[in-house]
Order: C-alpha cells, then structure tokens, then sequence
C-alpha cells in the first residue's frame, strides 16, 4: 500500500466521483482509477460500488475510511514538524462554514492567513452544520464554523463559542403581530410556519424551544436558504423565528422581538477532540484569538 494510493482513495471517497477526485489530485482519470483498482487487489476487497451517477463506499471502504485520514494525519504532522525546523509554515488547512457567518469575517481571515503562510494550502466548503460537524469528525475538515445544536454538545468534537444572539418573529407586513412591540411565544401557537428542512439547527433551536414552552406547530413551507425563506414570509405564507440579525437582510418582512426568554441561536468553532491540531489549525486560531470572540461580536449571518 503506497501512500499516494491512500490518497486517492481519500480523494474517492470524498468526492464520490472518480472524475472530480482526478481533477482534484491533478492526475488522469486513468492513472486514479488503476490506482485504486491496484490498492483494492493489495487488500483482497472491493472499496467502492461503481455506478454511472455516483460511487459509494462498500463495507470495507469505510472500514478503510477512517484509518486512512488518520494516516495522512501523521504523515501531514510529520512534513510540518520538519517545515518547523526550518522556520517554515506548509500544509494544508480545511475549513468548512455555514452560508453566512457572523462573529468573524471569514474571507477577510483566510486572506490574512494566505498572505503570512503563502505555504499552506487553503480549502473551504460551505454546508449545512451537522454536515460539517461530521466532516470535522470524520478529518475530512480542520475546523468549522457552525450552528451550534440546541443541547450544545457534539459527539468527539469540541465546540468553542463564537457569537450568540435572540430569536425573533418574522411576519408579513399586514401580519396582526407585526406591528407589536413583542410577542409571546404562545400567542403563535395557531400560526402556520416557514422554516429550514428537519435536521438544520436552526429548525432545531425553534422546535426545542416550543417544546419547552408545551406549544407545537405545523411548518407548511420548507426551504434551504434564508433569502427564500423571508421571502415567503413577506408574502404572508407563514410566520418563523429566527436569528436577529436577520432583520439586516433586504426584505419587506417584519421583526418582532420574542418576549421573555427568547430562544437563543449560537454559532461556534468546531474543532476534532481526538487529533491534535495541525499546525496550520493552530496558527489560524491564533491569529484570529478565536475562543476570545464573545456575543459582541459582528452579526452578519445565515443560519443553518
């Protein structure tokens, strides 16, 4: 087993296209996949089912999966360890966002990182946050800023604070609400909702909170993007709750402050609590001081 064969096969497994995984690695097709197929004869097992739309990995592939990244963990660990001798900073850092962030400015961050560390190898993905926490589980991710999950914890990853900030109601305009000074919780309790898939931290920070509150709802109208989901409440198809900032967005919807306890969104940093962080890891959180980054931060956000 060759460590470039690991690579691809990471590479695969990431990409679940043999074609976009060769476009990443920059080699031919054809060099990958007979590299694969020779990595699969080396250990006596088929790694990936093959279909003209999509690869998946079999039984053994993600078996192989794990003990892969953490492969090519070490051998990263191992070259920053020499670049360290050397005064150098190489490598690669892998971050992972929700759409929008507040607390940080990430372009503005990665760039002031890319003109320090010229070395290192910058990749971002954008994803909902149970995606994104998996990836950071999984070592496909260094880190990622995320919605934190209601309960506030994440199995073997660490989430460290980033910004906080109230739920609100967003109504139409002609909406009996939307001209209150604040709302209660149980006054929605008829109301129909607009709100993100099942699954999406935000959805689950509203559910949690009128649980708690011994209220259900039905959510009529599901989306994937906070552009379309004011949009809908504007036009008087449903009423949601969601993050403040949001009344900074270009909308005709109205806002209306939760009275009482509000429900609360957090975004955080996660981070792996089983590897230790490349170098390339640390010196981003560094240069940013993040863990230093309270609720007063900026607030300009997309919450998934």
């Amino acid at each position: 087993m060759e460590l470039r064969q690991i690579e691809y096969f990471v590479a695969v497994a990431e990409e679940r296209h043999f074609t976009r995984a060769a476009a990443r690695m920059h080699v031919a097709q054809s060099g990958l996949s007979a590299s694969i197929r020779a990595l699969e004869r080396d250990l006596g097992a088929a790694l990936f089912v093959r279909s003209t739309r999509r690869v998946e990995l079999t039984e053994a592939g993600r078996a192989l999966l794990a003990e892969a990244r953490r492969t090519l963990h070490t051998v990263t660990a191992a070259r920053e360890a020499v670049a360290a001798v050397q005064g150098l900073l190489r490598g690669n850092l892998a971050v992972g966002t929700i759409q929008c962030l507040g607390g940080i400015d990430l372009p503005r961050a990665l760039g002031r990182f890319r003109t320090a560390h010229p070395g290192v190898r910058i990749a971002l993905r954008q994803g909902s946050s149970p995606d994104l926490i998996d990836q950071v589980r999984g070592g496909a991710l260094d880190l990622a800023f995320v919605s934190e999950p209601p309960d506030g914890s994440a199995a073997a990853v660490t989430l460290t604070p980033l910004e906080q900030q109230p739920m609100v109601l967003a109504c139409a305009p002609g909406h009996p609400l939307g001209a209150a000074g604040a709302v209660a919780l149980a006054e929605l309790d008829t109301e129909t909702y607009v709100d993100f898939a099942p699954g999406w931290v935000t959805r689950d920070v509203t559910d949690h909170a009128l649980r708690r509150a011994g209220l259900s709802r039905r959510v009529a109208l599901e989306v994937n993007d906070v552009h379309t989901l004011l949009d809908l409440v504007a036009q008087g198809l449903g009423v949601a709750l969601v993050p403040e900032s949001f009344r900074h967005k270009q909308t005709s919807a109205r806002f209306v402050p939760v009275a009482g306890t509000a429900p609360v969104w957090r975004t955080a940093i996660a981070t792996t609590t089983d590897r230790d962080p490349s170098a390339a890891t640390r010196a981003f959180l560094t240069a940013e001081g993040i863990g230093r980054i309270g609720p007063a931060a900026t607030t300009r956000s997309c919450a998934r």
